[in-house]
């Protein structure tokens, strides 16, 4: 099946051209933990931001095999691995859930600036006791008067040192337990009594800002509620499903982008007499980054095209998030391999990469989650 029409292939290649004309402060940005907002700001330009939102509210109005293909290109053209990451997160745990959960209130103030990415978002659901266990988090909303109070403390928050606006989940009273006791707060960054902590100091991904988030008795009126009581675990998934899906997509470019290096590289480097390409042990380690590759890109393809053609996805979409995560983080040791010392330094992209690559396996749901789901759906 053919998942792609020329016009996306235009796109993809008009998105890489702009990918590739970012400036490249990557390296500098990794080793201080920065955040180029210069760049946010020209994909916000560009378009990024939005793409799968609805064009009345400033967005693409892009199909979701479109807007992987975007991401694909990010993924192939910026070096900086971690400003694609806060994007798909922006998109998947912000745009997405307002679009689709708000009220046309919350839309019109919200959307027109997420999608051109003046302003940023991120959603707390991690808390220091609820990982994987998601819904089994702590943080509370209490009714109050016209609103609610929020208390409890998220973790590992992507985009909270710089996020505009918060969606911010909590068990409320009136609801039951689990997934269904679960509802999500549109909490406006500097709001009393929501403290956004220093930006937390990791192993890759570092051009992405992380922190925890306190709510200590932080009120927020009634109509900053998305969705109704207890909406909380449907938004959750609504969120995850896209961000399984289409994260993904951003890998698949660095994986592409990781074993062009390698060709190239392999090509010119010559050791006792010849390219080390032609050594067997060499090739065939490049060979299967060019089928990690094509196969995780067939498998996030396909998710998208179920996804527009109305398909319910989950299994399919865990399937391709530990299959390409995985896939990614194999392809970076290799690619160490290949380059040998130089790809131990860091001073050189590989090395970077390959720490930008474990936390794949990690978020949006670990590799051992995913199994899970997979074997839910085989009905084990």
């Amino acid at each position: 099946m053919e998942w792609v029409a020329p016009e996306q292939a235009e796109f993809f290649d008009s998105v890489l051209r702009f990918a590739r004309g970012l400036p490249d402060d990557a390296g500098d940005l990794d080793r201080s933990g920065g955040f180029s907002r210069q760049n946010w700001d020209r994909c916000g330009a560009f378009g990024i931001h939005g793409l799968p939102a609805p064009e009345q509210y400033g967005g693409g109005g892009a199909d979701v095999v479109t807007t992987m293909l975007a991401l694909e290109a990010l993924g192939y053209g910026c070096k900086d691995n971690g400003l694609v990451f806060s994007i798909n997160a922006h998109m998947w745990t912000s745009v997405i859930p307002v679009w689709t959960f708000g009220t046309e209130e919350q839309r019109r103030r919200w959307l027109p600036g997420l999608c051109s990415g003046e302003l940023i978002g991120c959603h707390t659901i991690t808390e220091p006791e609820a990982g994987s266990d998601a819904f089994g988090m702590k943080a509370s909303g209490r009714r109050s008067g016209e609103g609610y109070v929020l208390n409890g403390r998220k973790t590992f928050i992507t985009n909270a040192p710089v996020a505009d606006l918060l969606l911010v989940f909590a068990r409320t009273e009136e609801t039951g337990i689990g997934p269904f006791g679960l509802s999500v707060f549109l909490v406006e960054a500097g709001t009393k009594g929501c403290l956004v902590e220093a930006p937390a100091d990791k192993m890759g991904l570092r051009t992405s800002p992380m922190s925890d988030v306190v709510l200590d008795d932080c009120f927020v009126p009634e109509a900053a509620m998305l969705g109704t009581p207890g909406k909380g675990g449907e938004i959750f998934q609504t969120s995850m499903r896209w961000e399984r899906a289409c994260i993904m997509a951003s890998q698949v470019g660095v994986m592409r982008r990781t074993m062009e290096a390698c060709v190239a590289y392999a090509r010119h480097r010559r050791q006792f007499g010849k390219p080390i390409a032609k050594y067997e042990s060499v090739a065939d380690k490049i060979a299967n980054m060019k089928i990690a590759v094509e196969a995780s890109r067939g498998l996030v393809l396909r998710v998208g095209w179920l996804m527009d053609h109305g398909h319910e996805t989950s299994m399919d979409a865990a399937v391709a998030k530990a299959f390409v995560s995985e896939a990614n983080v194999r392809t970076h040791l290799d690619a160490v391999q290949v380059h040998g010392g130089y790809g131990y330094m860091t001073e050189f992209e590989i090395e970077r990469a390959l720490r930008d690559a474990v936390g794949g396996t990690i978020y949006s749901g670990t590799s051992e989650i995913q199994r899970r789901i997979i074997a839910r759906g085989l009905g084990l």
